[in-house]
């Protein structure tokens, strides 16, 4: 069997069937990704807008059921084509955005699925949102700009307290009402199960080191 096949199965045999996996396929040519998707998983999730249209748009002309996720910092400049290429934004963290987003889903009559992404560790160097303006910028993604918001997302510090970190966003989600979480990298997975997430990004584990 594929040695990328075994190590997805691997993944799969520790998670339960409401969690979905995001293949991180980012910088793998499509020939090292395809033996996952012949296999028959339809969630891949990239971090550049043009490397992802390159890679991707034939494939998605043909699979109709393949789901690609933005989880990389989105340029409010790429918001336009993001809504073409990708079904889910995992990097939802600013009104500008969330403006040239709802802008083009309606320029372009398309619907997407959006997490909030929050600065749980409130870090210099990391994109989110401020865990102190999370409600009034959901309330103004829904409220104004009529974006699906589905859930929150993070990346949490690396300091050991990743378990702290998944239990905040997880009450904070619920408290919001929202039914998806995306938590949860190689590393820290199964920490974020603990805590409900319902998507989680995997690469390395599944493809390899990146070169």
């Amino acid at each position: 069997m594929n040695i990328i096949i075994e190590r997805f199965n691997k993944i799969k045999s520790n998670i339960d069937q409401n969690v979905e996996i995001v293949a991180i396929s980012k910088t793998f040519p499509i020939d090292h990704i395809k033996p996952l998707i012949d296999h028959g998983h339809r969630h891949f999730g990239e971090n550049k807008v043009q490397e992802a249209e390159a890679k991707w748009k034939s494939i998605k002309s043909e699979i109709k059921d393949l789901n690609l996720h933005m989880v990389g910092k989105l340029q409010t400049n790429k918001a336009k084509k993001a809504v073409e290429v990708f079904d889910y934004i995992h990097s939802l963290d600013s009104q500008k955005l969330a403006d040239n987003l709802s802008k083009f889903e309606i320029q372009l009559k398309k619907k997407r699925k959006y997490f909030i992404q929050v600065n749980v560790g409130k870090e210099k160097q990391k994109s989110g949102i401020d865990p102190d303006q999370l409600d009034p910028f959901y309330n103004y993604c829904i409220n104004e700009k009529n974006l699906n918001i589905i859930g929150l997302m993070t990346i949490p510090p690396n300091d050991g307290n990743a378990e702290k970190y998944f239990k905040y966003l997880y009450e904070t989600n619920a408290a919001l009402g929202l039914e998806h979480l995306s938590m949860g990298m190689s590393a820290d997975y199964k920490k974020a199960i603990e805590f409900k997430t319902t998507f989680v990004r995997i690469g390395s584990l599944i493809f390899g080191e990146r070169s």
